[in-house]
Order: C-alpha cells, then sequence, then structure tokens
C-alpha cells in the first residue's frame, strides 16, 4: 500500500519535479517507509511506500524495467501476483525482485490494456512507456484504491489523493454544482470521475487511461458485473456452500499475501465476526483483532462490545480494545478531515481515524468487513425497495435512500450552485443499464460499483492510510461479488438481509452476533446532535468563511441550527452535520 503521484507534460517542457515533490510530501502519511521519484523528459513520478510484500529495497519505486523501457508507481496489492509471475517466467520474463509491483511492469509488457483485467486484487497503477512516450493509468475494480488527476492544456497530474493534487498547485478549486447535488442527495457520494472540485477528476473503477505526450487521450472499461440469474439453477444449500467456499478463499489470500502479520478490525457485528471465525477455520493462528467504542447517548449505545466480546471470548485472538471519550473526538475531528481526500459524511470516518492510529502502533494490515451489506443485502432499505411496487426502480431507489428531494436541495443552497435533478438522472440511466434481471439486483450492482466506492470503501482507505495501515476488504473480492450479484433475491434476501452469511455463519460466530439487529459503526454524538458538537458546528456554518462562501441559504441552515436532533436523512444522518462537514472540509483544504 502506497501513495503515488506524477505529471506528464504536453508543451515539450520537463515535468515540474518541485511540484511532484509537494504531491509526495502531502502522501507522506500513506508511506512512511520510503520515498522515491523518477523522470524522463516530460514525465515525472513521485512514489511513497508502505512495506507489505517484499520488504527490501528492490521493491522501493518507482520501479524502472530499462531492458523494458517501462516505469512504474503503483498503489494496493496483486492477490494473485505468484501466479502471474508463474505464468510471465514460462513466456521468457526475468525478474529482479520479488514482489507484485513488478508483475504489473511485466504484465503491462505482455498484455497492453488488458494487462487488468488479469490482476486479481486492490491496485492504481501508473506505467510510463519510455519509447511509446504513452502514460498508462488504471484502477481496480471497486475503486478500492484511489486515482484522482487534473488536466490543462500543457498537462496532467495524478495522485493517490485530492489534497496531494492541490499541494501540487494550478487546480482550478471551484466547486462543481453538479458534484454538490451528488453529495447532498446520495451522503457524500459523488460518482467517478466528478469530485467536488471543477479542476479535479477521478478514474472511474475498473477503467484504464491512456495519455500521449501530445495530449491525446484514450480510456476503456475492462470489467462489468454482471447481475442475471446463473444460467444454472442452485439450491440454497449450493449457493450457501459456493459463498462460504469463495469468502473463505477471499479471507485466506487477504491473509496469505503479505510478509508481515495481517489482523482483523473487529466491530462486532456478523460481517468482521465472520472474518475472525474463517481465518479460525483455516487454521490461521496468532490472530490480532481490534475495537473501538464512544460514549453512549440516551437514543444509541456508542460501541457493539458486548458482540464483539463475545467473538473474542470464543476465538482467544490478541485482542485491542479502545473506548474514546466524546472530549477527544471532537478534539481530534480537525485530524480525520485532513485525512478525507473528498468530503464525508459518515459519521465514522472519525471513529475509523481513531482506530487506525492505535492499529497502527502495532501492526501494518488489517481485514474489515467493509462491502458486505452492499453485495448481500444488508440494509433496511433494500428491503423496503424490493416490498415496494409504486414508480420505476430509480423512484423507489429516492424514496428510501436519497438524503433530501430536489425540492428541499433548491431550498438550501444559494442559486449560483442550484441545478437540475442530476442525481435522479444519473440514478435512472444507471438503474436502466443491461444485465440485471429485477430491479433490485439493479441496485444491488449500483451500490458495489459505484456508491459503495464513494462512501465506506474510501472512508477506510483515507482513515487507515492516514497512518500508514493497509485496509483489505475480502467482502469485494470481485470472484465473490459476482457469484453474489446471481443469487436470485428469494434466497439473498431471506431472515432480513444477508441470508447467505448469516447461513455461512451459523456454529462458527456466536448466535448472538448473527441474530442481533442490523448494527452501524455506532458514534452517536454526530447523529444526535447536541451540547458541544452543536457549539462546534454553529461556529462552522456561523463563520466569516461559510457566509461569504455563500453557498447556503440562511433559513434553512436556522432551521436545522433551532432543532438539529429533528432533521435526520431518510438512513438516518444528520443533515447539520453533513453542512457543517462540507463547509469544515473546504475550509481545511480549499480555502488554506
Amino acid at each position: 500500500m502506497c501513495g503515488i503521484c506524477g505529471e506528464l507534460r504536453f508543451d515539450e517542457r520537463p515535468a515540474d519535479l518541485t511540484a511532484v515533490g509537494r504531491m509526495m510530501e502531502r502522501l507522506r502519511p500513506r508511506g512512511p517507509d520510503h520515498g522515491g521519484s523518477y523522470s524522463d523528459g516530460s514525465l515525472g513520478f513521485g512514489h511513497r511506500r508502505l512495506s507489505i510484500i517484499d520488504l527490501s529495497e528492490k521493491s522501493n519505486q518507482p520501479l524502472v524495467d530499462q531492458e523494458l523501457g517501462l516505469a512504474l508507481v503503483f498503489n494496493g496489492t496483486i492477490y494473485n501476483y505468484r501466479e502471474l509471475r508463474r505464468d510471465l517466467e514460462q513466456r521468457g520474463y526475468h525478474f529482479f525482485s520479488e514482489g507484485d509491483s513488478e508483475v504489473i511492469l511485466k504484465a503491462y509488457r505482455e498484455w497492453g490494456e488488458d494487462c487488468p483485467v488479469r490482476l486479481h486484487g486492490m491496485f492504481a497503477f501508473a506505467v510510463w512507456d519510455m519509447r511509446g512516450k504513452s502514460l498508462f493509468l488504471a484502477r481496480d475494480r471497486f475503486g478500492i484504491k484511489p486515482c484522482y488527476w487534473s488536466r490543462d492544456g500543457a498537462r496532467f497530474r495524478f495522485a493517490s489523493t485530492l489534497p496531494a493534487l492541490l499541494a501540487g498547485g494550478g487546480v482550478d478549486k471551484s466547486l462543481d454544482a453538479a458534484a454538490l447535488h451528488f453529495q447532498f442527495t446520495l451522503h457524500g457520494v459523488v460518482p467517478a470521475p466528478r469530485t467536488i472540485l471543477n479542476g479535479v477528476r477521478k478514474l472511474e473503477p475498473a477503467t484504464w487511461m491512456k495519455l500521449h505526450v501530445d495530449g491525446r487521450e484514450e480510456q476503456g472499461r475492462y470489467w462489468v458485473l454482471d447481475a442475471r440469474r446463473a444460467e444454472q439453477p442452485r439450491t440454497e444449500e449450493e449457493w450457501v456452500e459456493a459463498t462460504h467456499e469463495r469468502l473463505r478463499a477471499a479471507v485466506a489470500k487477504r491473509n496469505d499475501i503479505a510478509d508481515v502479520p495481517v489482523g482483523v478490525l473487529l466491530s462486532g457485528g456478523l460481517d468482521s465476526s465472520l472474518l475472525v471465525a474463517l481465518l479460525a477455520e483455516l487454521g490461521r493462528s496468532d490472530l490480532h483483532t481490534y475495537s473501538i467504542g464512544f460514549e453512549d447517548q440516551p437514543e444509541e449505545s456508542g460501541n457493539e462490545f458486548a458482540y464483539s466480546d463475545q467473538v473474542v471470548e470464543r476465538y482467544r485472538p490478541h485482542h485491542h480494545k479502545m473506548l474514546v471519550p466524546n472530549d477527544q473526538v471532537l478534539l481530534r475531528l480537525p485530524e480525520a478531515v485532513d485525512a478525507m481526500s473528498e468530503p464525508m459524511f459518515g459519521q465514522d470516518a472519525v471513529a475509523f481515524y481513531l482506530l487506525s492510529e492505535q492499529v497502527s502502533k502495532s501492526i501494518k494490515v488489517v481485514q474489515s468487513g467493509q462491502g458486505a451489506d452492499e453485495v448481500f443485502g444488508g440494509y433496511f432499505w433494500f428491503q423496503k425497495i424490493m416490498e415496494d411496487r409504486q414508480g420505476d426502480c430509480a423512484d423507489r431507489l429516492r424514496r428510501y435512500y436519497f438524503d433530501r428531494d430536489h425540492e428541499e436541495y433548491l431550498n438550501m443552497l444559494q442559486s449560483p450552485y442550484q441545478t437540475d435533478d442530476v442525481t435522479g438522472d444519473y440514478i435512472r440511466e444507471r438503474l436502466n443499464e443491461s444485465a440485471a434481471d429485477e430491479c433490485i439486483d439493479a441496485v444491488l450492482r449500483l451500490d458495489a460499483t459505484t456508491l459503495i466506492v464513494d462512501d465506506p470503501v474510501k472512508r477506510v482507505d483515507n482513515m487507515t492510510m492516514a497512518w500508514g495501515l493497509e485496509a483489505r476488504v475480502p467482502f469485494l473480492d470481485h470472484e465473490l461479488v459476482e457469484l453474489a450479484a446471481r443469487c436470485p433475491p428469494g434466497i439473498k434476501f431471506q431472515s432480513g438481509g444477508k441470508h447467505l452469511l448469516k447461513r455461512v455463519a451459523r456454529g462458527i460466530v456466536p448466535d448472538a452476533v448473527i441474530d442481533r439487529p442490523k448494527g452501524y459503526f455506532p458514534m452517536p454524538a454526530l447523529k444526535y446532535v447536541r451540547g458541544e458538537f452543536l457549539e462546534f458546528m454553529r461556529d462552522i456554518v456561523d463563520s466569516r468563511a461559510c457566509r461569504e462562501r455563500g453557498l447556503y441559504r440562511r433559513e434553512y441552515l436556522d432551521r436545522l441550527l433551532s432543532a438539529p436532533e429533528m432533521h435526520h436523512t431518510r438512513i438516518q444522518g444528520s443533515k447539520l452535520w453533513q453542512l457543517a462537514l462540507l463547509e469544515f472540509w473546504l475550509q481545511r483544504h480549499v480555502d488554506s
């Protein structure tokens, strides 16, 4: 896991290595173990390394292969790199390192633009072809690893984080009105290629981009999720067995493909508990697990220790448990916002940030349960969408998922930032794409391939990598997701959703964890806003910077401030927190 950045000039001038150096410095937390750069005329690369596979200096980056005429910067992990290496060796390639990075170089020389489809893992990488004078970038199927870019007539730049790109300078930092509509409708999700800033874009998941020194650009998609029924029907038992097999293989790969120990973030929910159980089933010992909790509110507990403790009692890992008081949450919140590549509304962002700080003191890699709810149907709104028969699929998703209807959105923002219902149009178009049998199949596919990318997946990457900690997400193994996408809803949504995972877990995870109501990573103080948290948010939206920005209508803000606990989104997020968070992010990243 690492941080990557670079620049390609189109104007025959050499790459600005000073700007690349500024981007590298901003990426230092993602890669504390080594920093390196490379230049070749119009091309400049920067890299910060977190050593996970092949800890020797032979796998330091940028990785240059003069024989092949290629240079690479890479962020991520390729779980099938050993198999690919054997294949490439049989084809005559010679290797000078033992890591997965060099495999990408050889794979690109052998298969070109078809290289990414052969990679099993999480990745964002850039390859410079010294002979062809072209730059090739690719991102993994679910966008687990980020890739931001900016372009003008003279140059193209890319980086692992948006703040790193800003550190390079020369970026248009004006707000994208369409992205604002996504941001406030999909609880912080701005689907690629947009970001909240007009001058920054991000490479879409499962796509590649190729740029030439004369400015020509090509793009392609190398993978699409098929959400149609399997050609050969399976019984429920066969679905359970296949899920168990695929998930166990995914967990094993993410544990074994590392030259350092791998732990588990144990929340107390079904998903992370199942990871611990499967590792035990696989015979992996000496496991470290980590849990975090916060202060209770009258409406909601601030921790799930009652459940995670049962898993610890059964499997006896080396368990690390921390409880964070509210005054520490508020004190550290600015740091968490500084670690956000984009504004994140999810209340658990701060939780992941604080947890990652503690975990990184003892380990470099963890497995995490993100993706299970989206892939296997764990959220309450999926069931409501299935039961609703009014309107088309987009209408149903809107009723149970959108944070605000378009009319409320228009009442929230000042006229310069108002726009058409771009989110509604986008969602309808995506849900109408082919290769999905039913509405709920299309909704789950959209969630797994698009919405999750810019909500929990990005949140986990940003908050863990802020402390040089690599998070691996086995529930987003693409072979497992492909299997789940073809399972009939009648099986998938039994027992209130995630039926396949509950069946796999029965007998190896405590029943109380399996049968508990669906929980969320709790941080009640950012959901039921009162006391010092209310004053913190009031100060932000009442600040001079916020007033001069002219983004929010004052009457809308005053209504939220007068009764913040009464204004929640359809999925129970605080509307005041959303407005305050975006403004605070802009002050920390854009204004400064």
